[in-house]
């Protein structure tokens, strides 16, 4: 795989595996060259149960991705998510020597350390550390700081960390393949550089990623990132809920959310009934509408509150509101739901407008890997938002440092 100008991202999540294959063209617009998915098996709330089933499951995804972009993939931008995902702000303070007036690069990286210098627990290993801002001499100044007169320089950076073994277990699903893995990511962090605009970020947006076993989001203050982490409930879920109360085999439960359901159900006729079928298209029964959609409504609502919960005292300061991404945001009626719960605008919203041959992958449910294509553009031409940290081999090494296959 050319290294210049093209990319390759992937998901490995709950529902489904799926590689992306980008080019960034010299404007900066990315074009889809090929898409490969395949149904997640030994993979559970997005974390790997099953190595061997896990492993056929991407190498099919890999085959067609590679097949449809015509290009031999040999790197990857892994996604990662998980209820084992924390994050933190953190700031630090570095006051210049005596005989020096103004700000250097190695200044720069003195404070960026001491801002980045946090205790974590012993078994988790940092995913990001990235600038939010940096003050000098107590005014906030985020560019043009080296050569600056100061006596001190401030940073505040907001860090991502996660528990190191399963971490590693999906670097080691991936490099069985074998693929080299470029960077690891949290998948919601790449989904915003697609579904979320930089007058968004600004004004102050949630985005929220709705997976089939996982809510993950990442929240924007002031065009900063404040906020992230990860809801370990999603759409299996609701689906789980719907298979319980109504005792139907779980693959005609997700079809019957998908097709039938939503999550309001004030207003449904309660004598409006829905045929049942089994997998040989076989009538079984009958169910309430307004049953399964109250169903549909108790779980999504419980999961979205749980994402409220985190972010609580940031909720006055979402000018942009809600965004709402993820396959399980295709749902009907989970935009009501999520305006009822937060109180401000919600917006349900995909990757935005790619070249290439995307109809089909301009929608929610590929933010995450599309994401990734963005964000390695992003960290090959350094743009502010990245901090130095990000660069994978010194993370590699904190990785690594305690395990080997």
């Amino acid at each position: 795989m050319a290294r210049s100008n093209i990319y390759a991202g992937l998901e490995i999540g709950t529902s489904k595996i799926c590689v992306v294959v980008g080019e960034v063209k010299k404007d900066g617009a990315i074009k889809i060259l090929g898409v490969g998915q395949a149904p997640s098996r030994g993979i559970r709330k997005g974390e790997i149960v099953d190595f061997d089933i896990a492993q056929t499951c991407l190498n099919d995804a890999l085959l067609r991705a590679e097949d449809r972009s015509d290009v031999m993939i040999r790197n990857v931008f892994l996604g990662v998510s998980g209820a084992h995902i924390e994050s933190l702000n953190n700031g630090g303070v570095y006051r210049l020597p005596s005989d020096q007036s103004t700000i250097t690069e190695d200044d720069l990286e003195d404070v960026r350390e001491i801002a980045c210098n946090v205790d974590i627990p012993q078994n988790h290993v940092f995913l990001h550390r990235i600038a939010r801002k940096y003050g000098v001499d107590g005014q906030e100044q985020v560019r043009s700081l080296i050569g600056r007169p100061a006596e001190r320089v401030e940073a505040e950076f907001h860090i991502i960390h996660g528990v190191r073994s399963r971490v590693q277990n999906s670097i080691r699903l991936v490099r069985q393949i074998p693929l080299e893995v470029e960077d690891v990511v949290f998948l919601p962090l790449a989904a915003s550089q697609v579904a979320l605009n930089k007058d968004a970020k600004q004004g102050g947006a949630l985005l929220i990623d709705f997976g089939g076993g996982t809510a993950d989001y990442v929240l924007y203050v002031d065009g900063m990132l404040t906020a992230s982490g990860c809801v370990p409930l999603g759409g299996d879920h609701i689906t789980n809920d719907i298979s319980m109360c109504f005792q139907i085999p779980h693959a005609r439960c997700e079809r019957l959310k998908v097709e039938e359901g939503s999550a309001i159900f004030e207003g449904v006729d309660p004598s409006e009934m829905l045929k049942v079928d089994d997998e040989n298209g076989m009538y079984v029964g009958e169910i309430e509408r307004a049953m399964l959609n109250e169903v549909i409504h108790l779980r999504t609502r419980e999961i979205l509150e749980r994402v409220r919960e985190r972010v609580e005292e940031h909720l006055p300061k979402l000018g942009a509101g809600v965004f709402l991404t993820g396959g399980v945001s295709l749902m009907r009626g989970i935009d009501v739901v999520a305006r009822d719960v937060f109180g401000v605008r919600v917006t349900r919203t995909g990757s935005s407008p790619q070249g290439g041959a995307t109809a089909t992958y301009e929608n929610p449910c590929y933010s995450g890997p599309i994401g990734l294509i963005r964000y390695a553009q992003l960290m090959d031409s350094e743009k502010p938002w990245l901090s130095p940290f990000a660069k994978l081999g010194r993370r590699m090494v904190e990785m690594f440092s305690s395990w080997t296959m």
